[in-house]
């Protein structure tokens, strides 16, 4: 029965999937709760008020949700053509860089241009910095793991060392720049709470990637690199083409994450702003299966897990790290089937009936 159990769960895959995945994750993680002397249900209870639980809870989720959204969503657009971008997070900091720099400076330009020019500065930072990932890949046969590894520390130490000197707010003790002006500021929904139209462009956003890898030529060329490279440059697809084309189309969507946030939350550029927003990313696009819209949905659940860890330090003992360890189980849990899924491919003699009872 456990067997029978263990393969239907192997043989799981897309939504239905990630929902198991999250369900068992969960009950994993509160046996561990349990184990270590906490009560789950009073954790559970606090994540659920502390993401749901209120007009305010939910606006936090939705606040926590944006950037998650956008940095997935760049991950599982580079996965489209089995590229793994790693790079979110400098991406990420060099678009918040790019935009804050333009929104700060006084060009005499009214909201419904110098605000568009300033996200447009910030996708365009992060797209030029993925490229480069593209480009060093195609030109050098670079590992873009590696590559982009390494171009995370470089773009954070360059945001930070500027931060510390050259953009340093006059008079602050903090490093952070001055406020972006008014005209760049991304429009609250709640004048009281922090959340942005940034949350309407990330749906949408996903809405229009999951359109252009349907419906557009390009598109398709993406998805037939990924699904086939051999087959797909036999026909002629250009593959060199379409990794730089994917890798600058992932970095817009990660720059966009940073400049949404600069423009909208915080309204300047502070040091560490990102809690690993481009990192999270990976784990959003895991749950999401892939799937351009079924980001907007594991965002939705990691920002309510972020949110609600909030409540959870706030009214409880319960070590926050639990929630840590909810959403590791998840991308292990999705991730496991996949990867089993893979060796099979690779090697199927290893799986098949008449070797194990050969074995035998």
């Amino acid at each position: 029965m456990k067997t029978n159990a263990l393969k239907r769960l192997l043989r799981m895959d897309g939504p239905l999937l990630s929902i198991v995945s999250l369900v068992i994750a969960i009950v994993i993680s509160a046996i561990i709760m349990a184990v270590c002397g906490y009560n789950p249900f009073e954790a559970y209870g606090a994540i659920v008020k502390g993401s749901f639980g209120s007009q305010r809870a939910i606006v936090q989720t939705l606040t926590q949700a944006t950037p998650l959204i956008f940095t997935g969503l760049a991950f599982t657009l580079a996965k489209k053509a089995n590229l793994i971008n790693l790079g979110a997070e400098g991406q990420l900091y060099l678009g918040a860089l790019a935009a804050a720099v333009v929104g700060m400076t006084d060009l005499g330009l009214p909201t419904v241009i110098h605000l568009p020019l300033a996200v447009l500065a910030g996708m365009a930072a992060g797209g030029i910095y993925a490229g480069l990932v593209g480009f060093l890949k195609v030109r050098f046969g670079s590992n873009e793991v590696i590559a982009t590894i390494m171009l995370n520390s470089i773009a954070i130490y360059f945001v930070d060392y500027l931060l510390n000197g050259p953009l340093l707010a006059e008079g602050s003790s903090v490093a952070q720049t001055e406020r972006v002006l008014q005209t760049a500021q991304l429009p609250r929904i709640f004048q009281q709470y922090q959340l942005t139209i940034a949350i309407i462009i990330a749906v949408a956003a996903c809405i229009l990637a999951k359109l252009f890898m349907d419906k557009t030529n390009l598109g398709y060329e993406i998805r037939s690199v990924g699904l086939n490279p051999e087959a797909a440059e036999t026909a002629g697809i250009s593959k060199a083409k379409v990794t730089v084309v994917a890798l600058c189309i992932s970095g817009c969507i990660a720059g966009l994450a940073g400049a949404s946030h600069v423009l909208g939350v915080d309204r300047r550029l502070i040091n560490g702003f990102s809690p690993d927003y481009g990192f999270s990313g990976i784990s959003v696009a895991a749950l999401a299966a892939d799937s351009p819209v079924g980001v907007i949905f594991a965002g939705i659940v990691f920002g309510a897990l972020r949110a609600g860890t909030m409540e959870l330090n706030r009214t409880t003992s319960i070590p926050v790290e639990f929630v840590n360890v909810i959403q590791a189980m998840v991308v292990i849990l999705v991730a496991a089937p996949l990867l089993v899924k893979e060796f099979k491919r690779l090697n199927p003699a290893g799986f098949s009936r008449k070797t194990r009872k050969e074995a035998v």
